[in-house]
């Protein structure tokens, strides 16, 4: 008996033709007597039908998913300007700084006249940036947790899911040079939501 390994919209590789494409059709061929289909085969819009073993599903980057690391805020020492001179800032004397590194370097920085221009607005972005890892895994989960069971999920949870998704996808997408090999990062639980 055969399974459905791909569903209608999936992004998959063609192998053979060497290209993206989506899914259009699931063709499952019945014989009698069976209560499941003998073989499946998939309409991709290129020209015939492709088995299963003629297809891949796009591949996670890895370096976003798990390399994320420990993801933090510190305070670097403001040295253009005198604690006295910008009593006006959360932190006088001291601006934010968001590290990507176990050696508490690398990440993001700004600069001391646009830290002095919107301090409480590079405070805030500061935090964002260094919840960003928690908020992408929250994310993930809430589309993991709706792509068990979508019939079953409230609709409610399927919009937000939906948009959890298309999120990821801005972040986890990889673009690459038609010269490139082809790499992409949804998975098949992403697809599902």
């Amino acid at each position: 008996m055969a399974r459905a390994q791909f569903q209608k919209g999936q992004k998959v590789w063609v192998e053979s033709v060497g290209a993206w494409a989506q899914i259009e059709k699931v063709l499952p061929v019945w014989a009698k007597g069976f209560d499941e289909p003998v073989r499946i085969t998939y309409e991709v819009g290129l020209g015939r039908e492709f088995q299963a073993a003629e297809l891949q599903l796009p591949a996670e980057d890895n370096v976003a998913l798990t390399a994320l690391g420990d993801w933090r805020v510190l305070r670097a020492r403001n040295k253009w300007q005198e604690p006295a001179d910008c009593a006006h800032h959360p932190f006088p004397g001291s601006y934010p700084v968001v590290v990507t590194d176990k050696a508490d370097w690398g990440g993001w920085r700004v600069p001391g006249a646009e830290y002095d221009r919107d301090p409480e607005r590079i405070e805030f972005q500061s935090r964002l940036i260094a919840a960003s890892p928690d908020l992408m895994n929250l994310a993930r989960e809430l589309v993991e947790t709706v792509s068990e069971a979508p019939d079953d999920a409230p609709p409610e949870s399927l919009r937000l899911a939906r948009r959890a998704r298309d999120v990821l996808r801005q972040i986890t997408d990889v673009l690459a040079a038609p010269d490139d090999a082809p790499r992409a990062t949804t998975s098949a639980a992403d697809e599902a939501v």
